[in-house]
């Protein structure tokens, strides 16, 4: 049996950690949480809750850590799932080692990003969001592998969880499980020490959860950053190929 390694793009509340809890639910493969989240925060200086914690708890040199990503799968699998943040990327990082990685990106809706948010933190720039490096990085891996990487929406796996795993699983050339499709609630060994902070609401379930939408007018002050997060959004909604049929 050949190895994968999946790198899930995605910027901040985007389901991605339900997601790393349907893959990890697999017999095959071993989960990676945010690798690269400790690296973000100290070469940036930004204040997150657990920072100190957090930057102890990884390497945060990008070159050893991308080295180690595209290595060895841990625990003898042959598939490893890795959940990465865009907004993780920095200015002195390249995206060559990303050339031995099966990549794909989960995007959503800024409206409904912004909303959920700016609950914890105070928004001043889409960077903070994700989305001006989830294109750039989308648009270098469409210039260097030619194979565009599949682009796969939040609210369509909510919608129809089992056919987008699916065609996921179809674009990995793995094997389907069912067992992707529920977990046991509660914390993992492989949660990132941050996991106090942010997966309070992905410990009580079980399976995919519908996502809250807003219809909530966005906030002047937030208006021009929402503008830029959309045209990326819509950049690449236009460029997904899964659309769940909803009944």
């Amino acid at each position: 049996m050949g190895e994968t390694r999946i790198a899930m793009w995605s910027g901040p509340r985007n389901i991605s950690t339900a997601l790393m809890r349907s893959f990890g639910n697999r017999p095959d493969t071993f989960v990676t949480d945010e690798p690269l989240y400790g690296h973000f925060l100290k070469n940036t200086g930004i204040q997150h809750p657990g920072r100190e914690e957090i930057i102890q708890s990884q390497n945060t040199d990008w070159k050893k850590i991308t080295g180690e990503l595209c290595g060895t799968i841990p625990t003898n699998k042959s598939v490893w799932y890795q959940k990465h943040m865009v907004h993780h990327i920095t200015g002195n990082m390249n995206f060559e080692w990303t050339k031995y990685l099966t990549n794909c990106f989960l995007i959503r809706h800024p409206r409904d990003v912004i909303t959920s948010y700016k609950k914890k933190y105070t928004i001043t720039s889409a960077v903070q969001l994700g989305y001006p490096q989830q294109k750039r990085l989308y648009d270098w891996m469409c210039l260097k592998r030619i194979k565009k990487p599949p682009v796969i929406e939040a609210n369509d796996i909510v919608n129809d969880p089992k056919q987008v795993l699916c065609f996921l699983c179809s674009e990995f050339n793995i094997e389907f499980y069912e067992s992707m499709l529920s977990w046991e609630p509660g914390p993992r060994d492989t949660d990132g020490v941050w996991s106090k902070y942010w997966y309070e609401n992905v410990n009580r379930s079980s399976g995919f959860m519908p996502l809250k939408t807003t219809s909530k007018e966005i906030p002047n002050e937030l208006e021009s950053i929402y503008s830029e997060c959309l045209e990326t959004y819509n950049y690449f909604y236009n460029r997904k190929e899964f659309n769940a049929v909803i009944s």
